[in-house]
């Protein structure tokens, strides 16, 4: 049955409104963003095979053009609709890092991150610039490799530092397997990042290991 055809009380669209968002499952919020299903099944129908297809919506985000159109229903248009909404997510995100201290957002930052670089099938090494107030001045990736590793050298995060007037930064980087405990060698560099940015009077505040969606912080652990 369509839901237009559901009570209006049980229509997810309906309940956003008039409860918030928070009160939806997943598959009626996909339902929202969906607006309409396929022959035989309804939006909320679609949005629970969305999640069963894809076993996790942090894996649905990351899917490419090619796996998303795979389910009957979805193709290029909903892609570009999800992506929309990501890039949206994350630059509403950035505004709200720039505005502010950075530090008095632990959960912005967590989330930014995760729209960041939880998707990246690959390694990838980024940086947070902060200025002296502790406001967001840029993020790049920097350094990418290979599932296992990748190569970071601390004389180019000390350059982009620089070139970027930071008065400290935050390293982050993704482990694509999912574990987010970090290694000997996340140690080892982030000690060796450390010693490198204090020659140049700029303080490393946290190194972040994103791992869809658990977050590891150095900091939160003692070990910076």
């Amino acid at each position: 049955m369509a839901i237009n055809h559901w009570p209006e009380d049980q229509r997810p669209r309906e309940r956003l409104i008039k409860h918030g968002p928070h009160m939806l499952s997943d598959a009626e919020l996909l339902a929202v963003f969906l607006r309409v299903g396929v022959a035989g099944k309804s939006a909320v129908d679609l949005g629970r095979d969305m999640i069963g297809h894809f076993g996790s919506l942090n894996s649905m985000f990351t899917a490419s053009l090619n796996d998303f159109s795979k389910l009957h229903g979805l193709g290029p248009a909903k892609y570009a609709q999800l992506q929309a909404v990501m890039e949206l997510a994350r630059r509403s995100l950035t505004e709200e890092l720039r505005m502010g201290e950075v530090l008095s957002s632990p959960q912005a930052v967590r989330q930014y991150l995760q729209l960041m670089l939880a998707k990246k099938p690959y390694e990838s090494f980024a940086v947070l610039f902060l200025d002296v107030k502790n406001r967001l001045v840029a993020a790049e990736e920097l350094f990418r490799g290979t599932l296992t590793q990748t190569s970071v050298y601390p004389r180019e995060v000390v350059k982009a530092a620089l070139s970027h007037n930071a008065a400290s930064i935050i390293l982050a980087h993704n482990h694509p397997s999912g574990t987010p405990e970090p290694s000997m060698a996340d140690r080892t560099l982030t000690g060796a990042l450390k010693q490198a940015l204090a020659l140049v009077d700029i303080r490393v505040l946290d190194h972040f290991i994103v791992a869809g969606k658990q977050v590891y912080s150095f900091a939160e652990h003692g070990e910076m």
